[in-house]
């Protein structure tokens, strides 16, 4: 069989999680400078995994990457963040601690460790309310699973998602109709959650149809974005910083963790984190696709 000619360098992890084969997997690219954005699409296709990220120079950061789902370029995504910041960090670009990611949405911090990464989000923004009965409608469940505690809406900090809380158990028996969903203007995605305010502890199931993601296997930007939302709804406090877990991603065989906290001042979010471990899977050459 004969090999191509030119190709590129790759890793694949996955990220939130401690151990391969859970969490979410992606594609590290790495040498791209050349690639055209069709390139890189081609490349996030045949990878067909939640996100691909193409690590590049920066003036303005540590580094810039750009991040393709399979379907199209996005601004900004959570475990691609954390799991690039952990590859270029374990080859020797930098040390672990503190580095700044510049992607679309603008010069986001990280601090890198030997286990994983923290992130720290974009502005924190609230985008309205949402009528959640179509919402519910799209996974299956009934406007008795609604919890009435925490009102649908969207929110974000540097990728907007739409929120809708329901009670323990209704999470798992979500049965989600991608075609409905895709329809919705959801931001970034539709994230699906219950939350449990006494410990803290949120399962959370997020679908993005519209990116080529049925359904995502852990989420750092909706991880992100709800600590804002919490925050906004009342269901965490007004000040100071709260810190909360979301298990996510069993429901497709991926279990993940999320370890976030959200820092609120006078009723609204001003910071939000997300740490993640990352654990090495594989590593190769990928074919460098024909420019279009």
């Amino acid at each position: 069989m004969t090999q191509p000619a030119a190709t590129l360098r790759y890793d694949v992890v996955d990220v939130f999680t401690d151990r391969p084969f859970a969490g979410n997997p992606l594609a590290v690219v790495h040498g791209a400078d050349g690639l055209s954005t069709g390139q890189m699409q081609a490349i996030a296709r045949e990878f067909n995994l939640s996100e691909t990220t193409f690590p590049l120079p920066s003036a303005a950061a540590d580094y810039w990457v750009r991040i393709f789902t399979p379907a199209s370029e996005i601004p900004f995504a959570g475990h691609p963040s954390i799991g690039t910041a952990w590859v270029l960090a374990r080859d020797g670009f930098f040390g672990h601690g503190d580095i700044v990611q510049e992607c679309v949405a603008g010069l986001l911090p990280l601090t890198v460790d030997a286990g994983g990464a923290l992130l720290t989000g974009g502005t924190p923004v609230t985008r309205g309310d949402l009528d959640p009965l179509p919402m519910l409608a799209a996974v299956g469940l009934e406007p008795s699973d609604l919890d009435v505690s925490a009102p649908a809406g969207m929110a974000g900090a540097g990728a907007d998602f739409a929120f809708l809380a329901v009670g323990a158990g209704a999470v798992a028996r979500a049965r989600p109709d991608l075609s409905a969903i895709a329809s919705f203007d959801v931001g970034q995605g539709f994230a699906l959650f219950s939350f449990d305010a006494a410990r803290r502890f949120a399962h959370l199931r997020m679908f993005a149809p519209a990116f080529g993601i049925p359904e995502d296997p852990a989420t750092g930007s909706a991880a992100l974005a709800l600590g804002v939302f919490l925050v906004w709804r009342g269901v965490l406090p007004a000040s100071g910083e709260s810190a909360f877990v979301i298990d996510q991603g069993a429901e497709i065989g991926r279990p993940s963790r999320l370890d976030c906290t959200v820092t609120a001042e006078g009723g609204r979010a001003s910071r939000t984190t997300v740490h993640g471990t990352v654990a090495p899977v594989s590593s190769g050459r990928i074919a460098i696709p024909a420019p279009n």
